[in-house]
Parts: structure tokens; sequence; C-alpha cells
């Protein structure tokens, strides 16, 4: 069979489209022209010879994956699982941009075909009978051209004075409460009709599901409207609620529609049920409708595919004016990508996967009955392809049931709070199972499992509820303990008061919150705010760097004004008073080296403050002891070789941990009795006279500078500091070293001063005066 070439080339390049956007590994070709559409590039003009079809794609590749490259890490957003039969939804959307251009009359016939082909196997597939169908992007857009019907059934005069007949009776459209929120909005807004035009009728609150339309009160609703000289228009029911997965009772819904001649929409999960070989009746039901709105793409993995609306009208004119049937063919080509993938997947493939995803739902219930503290939900154990469960604080493997009764306000939101943070893990660890949360008015947050709507989608397969299960049992005893231990926690706290202050976060999903509390006092409100903050921050860090499983957070994006350290999730064998112990005493330690660094700043300053006058001191009495002349660099040396002069002044040193300036005479006489040694003999022996100072030895013999480790060796030793925990130690070595430049930066004015007062001293090595001068 002859292909027409051009088809041909339209299939070969979505193949070598998808080649290329979907290999995680870029195949970047060589050359320049690809240089231009570097992520990093500044945008230009277009270029003019053009890009070819491959460089192009690599851009686009390029521009999906951007943010991972800005990252640095692969996205955590999973892409749709495009099989083979979402490769033919992909070519008809290619297709149907080539088939616009043929010419009127071939165009016409194709679409025609294509057309009634696929509403003939989806109402034959569905079980829908005598049924036209209406192609749509946005799902509810043919509830909107539904509703025009109606209206134009409805008011005759509707075609030729438009809104103004609609005055004489107010249309009313019901919907129930457990619709998905904004359709009734969305609705008036398409149709220019009032938001009093839409009534929500309450769901069963004593007998039956809480998430099904109460038919007697909607009976009552519309007796009531009757009376009032308002027109009920139609109504939308439930098959498979959005939050629930749960159906009206559909049945009775129509009996009543047909009692008062209102038109039943229907729309829902679980209509996709629909297509297997045993349906409920509470399903079956749906076929007796007027219209109903169906999912294909995401029920069988289509991407991009139309959704469908099937409905039951005798009239084609008023089909036509209301939009759901149009002369133009290019329109009725929206059908072609669900064409082609319908025949690709055939009836046993649509019904396979339907089925895959029911038995998905049936498995993971199963196993849930076997875990304790897992309560389930769930309208029909044989048949609903949706589940509902929850962490529940009664180990009890029942169902969820009416509502959380037995908790009062605060433990219900804590066990919402779990539960979501149960979800969020859950996704995380097995992100193919497709969980997701829900929060409903009585049973609170629950995580739910439809996979109807993304089993075909994220190609969750039996494996992946094996890994659900595993993941949910290792999560459930962890949140157990967590939840058992929070009180005592809070209780431990309070006994720490007021060095702990037990923090109220009933949104943290975990033990608790604690803020430490500073014991200074006398000091201003302002900075004592500030210096908790610090403190706060500088714990969590320590906190977050000890070797152990549990979480330590700081809350601020949990929407507290003062930061604070949130603690997550915990085992039964954490020593709940060994942690406050523990995040006490760092909290006193960083508080207490602190203020060690606060009364070593003042220290040092006032001993550099009495250094700087005791030299000004020394240079006044070395002139008048030398005299004038022998001040002068070259006269002054010639002078002090012919005729040597004993001075009798002598250095200072400066004792960090007594805060004082000290003579230099035992140094000196310690040199005296050992000799004239060497260098290195005389270093080891100040070292021993003055132990942990270290030198940071330069090339030259004016070297007036300390290093930061000799200068955190004399404040470690000298001060007696033995064994000062890990940070203190590096809280002193970086004060220290700020010091020590400071020190630097206020002797420099007078070190040549210095150098003069130590050349007219004892004649030694020049080592020995670099060893005096750095002293």
């Amino acid at each position: 069979m002859m292909v027409d070439s051009t088809m041909a080339q339209v299939g070969r390049n979505l193949s070598e489209a998808m080649r290329i956007l979907g290999d995680g590994q870029r195949e970047l070709e060589t050359g320049t022209e690809w240089q231009h559409y570097s992520r990093t590039s500044i945008p230009g003009p277009l270029q003019g010879d053009g890009h070819d079809v491959s460089t192009i794609l690599h851009l686009v590749h390029n521009l999906i994956h951007e943010e991972e490259e800005e990252e640095d890490k692969p996205s955590q957003h999973r892409m749709q699982n495009v099989g083979e039969q979402g490769h033919m939804a992909l070519l008809g959307h290619s297709l149907a941009a080539y088939i616009s251009v043929l010419d009127r009359e071939r165009l016409r016939k194709l679409t025609t075909r294509i057309l009634s082909d696929t509403m003939l196997w989806l109402c034959r597939l569905f079980r829908y009978e005598n049924g036209s169908a209406y192609f749509h992007e946005d799902d509810r857009d043919g509830l909107v051209k539904v509703c025009r019907l109606v209206i134009n059934a409805r008011y005759e005069e509707y075609a030729s004075e438009g809104y103004a007949v609609l005055n004489s009776k107010q249309p009313i459209i019901y919907q129930s409460a457990s619709c998905r929120q904004g359709l009734g909005q969305h609705l008036c807004c398409q149709l220019g009709l009032p938001l009093s035009s839409l009534c929500t009728v309450p769901c069963n609150t004593i007998f039956g599901s809480q998430h099904q339309m109460d038919v007697a009160l909607l009976d009552k609703l519309i007796r009531e409207d009757l009376e009032v000289g308002k027109l009920p228009l139609l109504l939308i029911a439930n098959a498979g609620t959005p939050a629930a997965g749960h159906t009206d009772k559909l049945g009775r819904l129509k009996d009543l529609c047909d009692q008062y001649s209102m038109w039943l929409h229907v729309e829902g999960v679980n209509l996709a049920t629909l297509a297997l070989g045993q349906v409920t009746s509470p399903i079956m039901a749906a076929t007796r409708s007027d219209s109903m709105t169906l999912t294909p793409g995401q029920w069988l993995g289509l991407p991009a595919v139309t959704a469908v609306t099937l409905y039951r009208h005798e009239d084609p004119a008023l089909s036509l004016a209301a939009g759901l049937t149009s002369s133009q063919p290019v329109e009725k080509l929206r059908a072609l990508p669900l064409w082609l993938s319908l025949q690709y997947l055939g009836h046993n493939g649509i019904v396979q996967k339907i089925e895959h995803a029911t038995s998905l739902s049936k498995q993971l219930l199963q196993k849930l009955k076997c875990l304790t503290s897992i309560k389930t939900s769930v309208e029909d154990e044989l048949s609903s392809p949706v589940l509902l469960f929850k962490f529940s604080q009664e180990v009890s493997s029942g169902s969820i049931g009416g509502s959380m009764e037995g908790c009062c306000a605060g433990e219900k939101e804590v066990l919402n709070v779990f539960n979501r943070w149960l979800c969020e893990q859950l996704a995380q660890l097995v992100p193919t199972s497709g969980v997701d949360v829900v929060d409903l008015e009585d049973e609170g947050t629950c995580v739910r499992f439809s996979p109807l709507q993304t089993a075909a989608v994220l190609g969750t397969q039996k494996i992946d509820v094996e890994d659900l299960v595993e993941k949910l049992t290792e999560l459930v005893p962890v949140m157990s303990s967590t939840l058992c231990l929070r009180q005592d926690f809070r209780e431990e706290t309070l006994q720490r008061s007021p060095l702990l202050r037990y923090i109220e976060k009933p949104s943290w999903p975990g033990l608790g919150a604690v803020r430490y509390e500073s014991q200074s006092e006398g000091m201003e409100e302002s900075r004592r705010r500030q210096e908790l903050e610090k403190i706060n921050a500088e714990l969590l860090k320590k906190l977050q760097d000890l070797d152990t499983d549990i979480v330590f957070s700081t809350g601020s994006e949990f929407g507290t004004e003062e930061s604070c350290i949130c603690i997550g999730m915990v085992t039964e064998d954490v020593d709940v008073s060994e942690l406050l112990d523990t995040i006490a005493a760092l909290g006193r330690e960083i508080e207490e080296s602190g203020k060690l660094l606060e009364n070593m700043t003042e220290v040092v300053r006032k001993g550099i403050l009495e250094a700087e006058l005791q030299l000004q001191k020394a240079n006044e009495e070395k002139l008048m002891e030398e005299g004038v002349l022998r001040q002068l660099p070259l006269f002054g040396s010639v002078l002090n070789w012919f005729s040597p002069v004993q001075s009798s002044i002598r250095g200072r040193t400066f004792n960090l941990a007594a805060g004082s300036l000290d003579t230099t005479e035992v140094t000196y006489f310690t040199k005296a009795q050992a000799g004239r040694p060497s260098l290195q003999d005389s270093t080891t022996s100040y070292s021993k006279r003055l132990p942990g100072q270290r030198f940071f030895r330069r090339s030259g013999a004016n070297s007036d500078s300390f290093s930061e480790t000799s200068s955190y060796g004399v404040a470690e030793e000298t001060m007696g500091v033995t064994a000062s925990p890990p940070a203190l130690q590096e809280d002193l070595q970086t004060a220290i070293g700020v010091l020590a430049e400071n020190i630097r930066e206020s002797s420099k004015q007078v070190h040549t001063q210095m150098e003069a007062a130590v050349a007219s001293e004892e004649r030694q090595p020049e080592g020995q005066e670099v060893e005096q001068s750095g002293t």
C-alpha cells in the first residue's frame, strides 16, 4: 500500500521529535549555529538562514529542561508516560494540520467519516445508545453548550428575543455540594446568568453516603422554585465525586428530572467503568441521563486528547444553535487524535486499561485492611476505583465512616497535619502511585488513590502498589510513636522553663517546637531579641549537624513570627529528656561562648590602649636616657657601635588571661641563664614559659604579624582551656583572629619606635632580635 509522501514525512518528523525530546541525554550537535540557542546566550533576532528541524528540536528540549539545569538537579515533576498509544494521539494532531489543507470536498468527506466513527465507537463502548458527541478541549465546555441547548429548547423565543425572555421565568441550575469547585460559577459566567440562578443541593447528613446528593431535599427545593415562578432547567449529578469518588443516586435523580421536565447531566471518573463487562446498577443508571461528559484521554493515558460530551436531542437545528455541532470541517478534526488512538488500542485494549486501574484499587484496599492505625473509605469495595485512607490515632483497621467525633479540635488538626505529611512522603517515595491529598469536611485530611485518573498517565503497575504499602508500613510506626511522645515532649519542655519555651505549633508535622530563651538580664528588649534570634539560629545549625535521623527545621515557613527549633518525626526509642537536655546544653554553650567573646574583646581593647600608653612613655624615657643623637638612623648606629649604652628600658608582654601588661625581665633572665642559645632553642625555651604561643614565621628580620593559629593557641592554653567544646574552639579561633588583626593595625604606628628601642638593648643575633620584637 502506497502512503502519501507528506504523511510519511510527518510520521518521521514526529518520531524524530519524540526521540530528541524524550531523550534524557541531549545529543548536542557540533557547529557554530547551535551556539546561538545556548541557554545562557542573550536572545536576539531571527537568524538570516534559519535552522534545521533537529536544531530547533534540541532548542525545545533545552527549554523544557531549563529549570533542571539551573537547579543542577533532576526535576521532581514527573512527565506523563507517553506510550505507543500516546504517540498515535500526537500523530493525530500533526495529521489534523496536514488534512486541513485538503480541498473542501475531500476535507468534508474525511471529517464526517472521522466524526461519525468516533461517535459510534464511544456510544457503544460506554453504553450510550442513540447519542451524539461533542468534542471539546475544556472539559467544562460541553456542559456550557448543553445548557445553551436546554435554554433554547425551554424558551421558544430565546433565538429571537435573547436574554429578555429569561426575565419572565428565571432559569435554575442545580448542582451537588460535592461537585468540583467553581463549576457552577463558570457555567453562569459563560451563559450570562446571575449567581442566583445556581442552586447548590446539600449532601446526605443522616442516611447514606456523606457525598451523595440529598434527593428528598432536592425535590423540596424544586417545588419551592416552581411556587415562586422560577424554571428548573438542569441538574448536574456525579458518577464519582471529585474528592471521594462517590456516585449520586442517578436512578432516583433521573425520575425526579422526568417529573419536572429537567435535563440531567452526569460527569465523573466512575463513568469509565461503563466500558467493563460487569457494571453496577448505580453507574448503569448514568446511561439514562440526557448528557454526560467523558475524559478518555485521562483514563487511557492519551496526551492532548479532547473531552467528549455525549447527549441525546432530536432537533439538529437547536444543537447547531447551541454550538454542539459545527458546519466547519476543520473543527471536526478535533476528533482525529482520539479516532487514531481508539483504533490503535481496540476494544480489548481500552477495557484492559480500565480493568487494570480498578484492580489496582482493589489490591491496595486488601493490603490496607491488614495495617493497623490506617482507616480506609471506599464506596463499593467490589467496583469503586477511588480509595481514601488516612492515619488514625485509634489502633483500628475499620472504615473511616462518619466523622472524627472522638477527637477534640486540636487532635483533629494534628491528625490532619500528620496525614498531609504522610501523603507528601508517599508521593515523594513512590511517585508512580499518583496519590494526592484531599480535605473533606467530615473525614478530615485523607490520602486519595484514584488509578483511573493517574495509572495510565504515570504507568502505575502492581509493583508500585506493593512499594506504596511497604513505604506506608515504614511510616506508620514513626507517626504513631511521634503522636504518643508529643505530650511527653510538651511536659518535659515546660519543666525546663524558663531555659526552653514550648511553642504551640499544630501545623507542624512532628514532635513539637521549642525556643531557647536567654538568661541575660539588664539588656534592652530589642537587643535581647536580636541575641535570641542569633542563638536559636546557631543552635539550629548545630542540631542539624548532629549524627541523627531526627529532622530539625526552623519553622519559619509555618507562619511563626519568631524563629524556633521544630523537631520532626521520631521513633519510639527516642529519649525525650535526653533530646531536650542536648538542646538546652547546646544553647547554653552558644550563649556562654558569646559572652566569653564579648569579655575577651573588652579585655584586648583595654590592653591595646594601655600598651599604646606604655609605648609612648617608654619612647619618652628612652629619649631622655639616650639623647637625641642616638635617635638619628645612621649617626645613632655608628655612635652605638663605638659607645654602646646599656638601656634600662624593658619590653612588655600582654597576658591575655589576666588582661594586663607584664614586663619581659623574666624572659631576659631565662635567656641569660641559657647562655645565648640558638634560635630554635630560645624559641623552645620561650614556648615553655608561655605555653601554646606559636609564631607565624616569615622570611625577613622585622616580621611583626601573628597568625590566627598562634593567637588561638595563646588564648586556649594561657587561659587554661584544655578541652573546650568544638563550637567554643571555633568561635574563639575566629574572634581571636579578628582581635589579632586589630592588634596588628594598632601596633603598626609604633613599630618603628619599638625597633629603635630594641636596637639599643644588648647586642643579640638577628634572629633573637626578631623574637623580642615579635614579643
